[in-house]
């Protein structure tokens, strides 16, 4: 045997198919490769392609979706979802953007989650849904943002970022004001020192209520147009009706919804104030309910306010007859308070502050607390990059929690202690209780 040359290049794999071709007899034509597959002409080589696939795509899930497929490096390829006519409209969505008709469906995610040419999927189900198809696709080797809340639960939160964390999987939350202009101006202003002290922070919610009903039993229609035992999932059975699905009205039922309605905002502001305060890695430490407000208190002493009403624009009174209140700096506001200044804003992309001189550093922000562009780019770029997005599951896990605990101190209608290292309620059987539910099988996280 004769020893190898080192200095000889390795045959590569198109000279190799020349030779063989020529040993053969056959004339080889010149190879022609598509500028699109080299990435030129403004396209992007399929090798640097996230390949996305949807779940539960509803009207929010649109909006972000959208967002995807502006991007260039990105093709959406399949869609989920256990009603016929939504699969369909979502599929329709993703063919005409194309121009072609290649989007899949199917009724049952885990047939897509189990396709081995997707990287990452967009999870909008509904919140009953959200951490158990994120562990799934997690566990599939799928690269997961998932919109808010991602867990229903403090146990689903705390697997959903177990899974996340062992698997080595990127995930974002849906909780895009990370990624907003003057949320992130707000939080700056907190943290930089510029407010002074930062003493008291207020977190805008919804109205607070649970609803153990169940609406009247309806004929269940045919599983191809609406799976209703997969809609349920995890969740306990009740009977068909068409407005949990079809109206989408099953917010505020306790069986479908993640503690009293409080993480509708609260996961988006509250996530806020954690970051203002330097505590992404922790949770306040006590919760006390008053009324429609809750009261709560980190360790580090800065006092937190979970409050539906009285924003700058909005009066208390006008506030407390509606689900949510809107001031003038829009929806979904938080407030900063130092010992020197605050700031006060929302959605709308205003910022009301004080002192005065503080709107040195301000300027004119034209992007939306609801547009998710920003929040999407980074989750793709992270896909890319196997980097942190700004709400990765440990961002989640613990602003997350801190919404679960205030909601379940204003269920218990007292004040609870919660402990951030060992994630359970100090002495209070009756709340650690409440960190679990029952998932009807075959599910389970």
């Amino acid at each position: 045997m004769h020893a190898k040359n080192p200095l000889k290049p390795l045959a590569t794999r198109r000279t190799f198919l020349k030779q063989s071709l020529l040993a053969g007899g056959v004339a080889v034509a010149p190879l022609i490769v598509p500028a699109s597959v080299l990435g030129r002409g403004g396209s992007v080589a399929p090798s640097n392609r996230i390949t996305l696939g949807g779940i539960g795509i509803g009207p929010r899930g649109r909006q972000v979706l959208a967002s995807m497929l502006a991007e260039q490096d990105v093709r959406y390829v399949a869609t989920c979802d256990v009603q016929a006519s939504m699969r369909a409209s979502v599929k329709a969505m993703a063919d005409e953007h194309y121009g072609n008709k290649d989007c899949a469906t199917y009724r049952d995610l885990r047939e897509l989650i189990a396709r081995p040419d997707i990287d990452a999927v967009l999870i909008a189900t509904g919140d009953r849904w959200h951490a158990l198809g994120s562990i799934l696709a997690a566990k599939a080797g799928k690269d997961v943002y998932s919109e808010k809340p991602c867990g229903i639960t403090i146990g689903q939160c705390q697997a959903l970022s177990d899974v996340v964390r062992r698997t080595g999987r990127v995930f974002q939350a849906g909780t895009q004001r990370r990624n907003v202009p003057n949320f992130q101006f707000a939080v700056h202003l907190a943290r930089s020192g510029k407010l002074g002290r930062l003493h008291t922070m207020h977190a805008s919610i919804y109205k607070l209520e649970c609803n153990y009903s169940w609406l009247p039993a309806e004929p269940e229609p045919p599983k191809d147009l609406i799976d209703w035992d997969m809609w349920l999932g995890p969740s306990p059975w009740r009977p068909f009706n068409r407005s949990y699905v079809v109206d989408r009205r099953w917010r505020g039922y306790y069986d479908f919804d993640s503690g009293a309605k409080l993480l509708d905002w609260g996961a988006h502001t509250v996530d806020i104030c954690q970051w203002a305060n330097d505590a992404d890695a922790t949770t306040p430490v006590e919760y006390e309910p008053d009324g429609g407000t809750i009261y709560a208190r980190y360790a580090n002493g800065v006092k937190l306010v979970l409050r539906p009403e009285g924003w700058i624009g909005q009066p208390a009174a006008a506030a407390g007859a509606a689900n949510f209140a809107v001031g003038s700096t829009g929806t979904c506001p938080v407030r900063f308070e130092g010992d020197e200044g605050w700031v006060e804003t929302g959605d709308n992309g205003s910022v009301e502050l004080h002192p005065a001189s503080l709107r040195a550093e301000w300027r004119a922000f034209t992007m939306r607390g609801t547009d998710p562009a920003q929040h999407t780019r980074e989750f793709l770029d992270c896909v890319k990059s196997r980097g942190l997005p700004a709400a990765n599951f440990k961002v989640m896990r613990h602003s997350h929690l801190a919404c679960h605990a205030a909601a379940i101190a204003w269920q218990l209608g007292r004040k609870v202690r919660f402990d951030p290292v060992r994630e359970e309620f100090a002495g209070d059987e009756q709340a650690n209780r409440m960190r679990t539910r029952a998932m009807r099988e075959p599910w389970h996280v």
